[in-house]
């Protein structure tokens, strides 16, 4: 088996560290592992092809200054993760933080090249009560429920493989105008170095697109069962067969004030009637950025957060592309682009073709 890395900033308050020491003995077990716990330990250490648990105690603050200095590492060192797999617990003395330090770790190590399986983020607010409902399934108490997911998720983190085929197929989602979006440009500058691929792009633009409603989780699940949804239309019709047939998903997405557009939000949101009956561990989610000024980082968190965290897609490292570009066209004569879509199709062909 592997050996498990457990980085673990220093946290210096003791009442702090009690319930994340807790749950990372029981996740762990009796696997064999090194810690880490100080940037100048993660600077001297080859972290690459590794499996690695981060686990971080966020207090009432929603801060670690140790996980500052190691991200700041990561932000730096673009390779420092190539080719290993993580996951994150991060355990927190309030109500909120947790996400959001959870989401900017699992991009800032992606950067760095760390794979994280689907639902890579197992989080325990200072109530517990994000775990009512699976305390409810599994008959136990929210502690219980948290250390379980803690559990489950190392067990993922140590067997994950992707799986890869000579000719993998691909699904394309996008809401853009062909002769002048700069993000449909960009991914058909990418696309053109995947021969091997078969691709499925779907548009889902000029108002297709009904945005979830809140059904009960009763008339969800019933129609999620015969992959459908109340609502119907192109993501039944059109999106739910070919997610359930792809084995890796593009979005293409501009950056529509620091967020996803409606249509590609709309269909995130959707989504929740297929995982009521399906989970997406084997699908791999890969994006295509591009934003007018800046905040491309902002819309691939949403990408982590909405897709890999939530729906179980596969976050495989370096899983966005993420380019600047305004006027319609410019990014196809951004200096140096052409080199970097060719990188990204070779990270998406060494991912997915065997």
């Amino acid at each position: 088996m592997k050996d498990l890395i457990v980085i673990n900033p220093y946290c210096p308050e003791e009442s702090k560290k009690e319930r994340l020491e807790k749950i990372v003995r029981y996740s762990v077990g009796n696997r064999i592992h090194k810690v880490f716990s100080t940037v100048e330990e993660v600077e001297n250490a080859d972290l690459r092809n590794k499996r690695i648990l981060f686990t971080i105690s966020l207090g009432q603050s929603g801060i670690n200054l140790s996980w500052y200095a190691i991200m700041k590492y990561l932000r730096i060192n673009s390779n420092a993760l190539d080719g290993s797999v993580g996951g994150v617990i991060l355990d927190g003395n309030s109500e909120i933080f947790t996400k959001s330090t959870g989401r900017s770790l699992v991009f800032t190590a992606n950067r760095a090249g760390c794979t994280f399986p689907g639902r890579p983020l197992v989080e325990g607010t200072r109530t517990l009560k994000n775990y009512n409902i699976q305390a409810q399934n599994l008959n136990t108490d929210n502690m219980g429920a948290y250390m379980t997911a803690g559990r489950d998720l190392v067990n993922n983190i140590m067997k994950y493989s992707p799986k890869k085929k000579a000719h993998p197929n691909i699904l394309v989602l996008h809401a853009g105008n062909s002769s002048i979006s700069n993000s449909l440009a960009l991914w058909n500058m990418v696309k053109k170095h995947l021969p091997q691929c078969h691709f499925n792009e779907i548009s889902l633009r000029n108002g297709q697109i009904i945005d979830c409603r809140g059904c009960s989780y009763a008339t969800c699940r019933h129609f999620g069962e015969e992959g459908s949804c109340f609502y119907g239309g192109t993501i039944t019709e059109k999106v739910y067969p070919a997610i359930l047939a792809c084995d890796a998903l593009v979005m293409v997405c501009p950056n529509y004030n620091d967020a996803l557009g409606a249509n590609l939000t709309a269909f995130v949101n959707r989504m929740t009637a297929l995982f009521t009956a399906h989970r997406f561990y084997d699908k791999s989610l890969f994006g295509v950025v591009v934003s007018g000024y800046s905040g491309g980082d902002i819309v691939a968190e949403q990408l982590i957060s909405g897709l890999n965290m939530n729906k179980t897609f596969a976050l495989p490292g370096k899983f966005a592309i993420l380019e600047t570009a305004n006027n319609p066209g410019e990014i196809t004569v951004s200096e140096g682009v052409g080199r970097r879509a060719e990188s990204f199709a070779h990270n998406m062909k060494s991912v997915l073709i065997g």
